[in-house]
């Protein structure tokens, strides 16, 4: 998904810059300009996004833990509704429970895992490792509609940019389809149609403030 974000944004803002009759420079410096920022702005939004879960989630541990050193009693009185939850009957709920709490990190791995519904094995996750896999998604979908003005400009790059990006879209599109169960080639044809209609909507504002500029 994050090389169709790249790819989409990136697609509407070279051919926004293409449309107000730029120079082969302009579109270039534009697009790579987009294509850093949003995947800069990508990775920070990542990196932040794990963090702050996983902050959240040790806060809320570290206060089970000590609700469990402070309150054993009303601890295993929620592990056994738990229990009871469960189907468990009521006594042999208790009587696990009970059991459960003779050992205080079997306890708080229980009460973490059911009560809070955190799996400790997730937070291992690194942010900066999700922030580069972020980055890097985002800005291989931005690359594809610049290519061709490094090679070429006017109409002629414009063109091989509108192709190049539409088949990327196609590719995108059916390769989510292995997630979702649909139809590849509907779901493939779907995102070029929305990838087209935006940069087709850029460009003609861009062309609109070119004419408007010129005259």
């Amino acid at each position: 998904l994050g090389s169709n974000d790249g790819l989409v944004s990136n697609f509407s803002l070279v051919m926004g810059v293409a449309g107000a009759m730029a120079g082969r420079e302009e579109i270039l410096l534009a697009g790579l300009a987009g294509l850093l920022a949003g995947a800069l702005s990508m990775a920070l939004g990542e990196w932040i996004s794990v963090k702050s879960s996983q902050e959240l989630y040790e806060n809320q541990m570290n206060i089970e833990k000590e609700e469990l050193e402070s309150d054993p009693s009303g601890e295993m009185h929620e592990l056994a509704l738990i229990n009871i939850a469960k189907g468990m009957s009521e006594e042999e709920a208790y009587r696990t429970a009970e059991n459960n709490m003779k050992n205080m990190n079997q306890a708080y791995e229980i009460s973490v895992k059911e009560e809070l519904g955190i799996n400790p094995e997730e937070l291992k996750g690194s942010p900066i490792e999700a922030a580069l896999y972020s980055f890097f998604l985002f800005a291989f979908g931005a690359v594809i509609p610049i290519i061709p003005f490094m090679f070429s400009e006017g109409m002629k790059a414009i063109t091989i940019s509108v192709g190049l990006s539409a088949l990327g879209l196609f590719i995108i599109g059916a390769a989510i389809t292995l997630f979702t169960g649909k139809h590849p080639m509907i779901s493939g044809l779907r995102q070029v149609l929305f990838g087209l209609m935006a940069a087709a909507v850029t460009y003609g504002i861009g062309k609109w403030i070119g004419v408007s500029l010129l005259g």
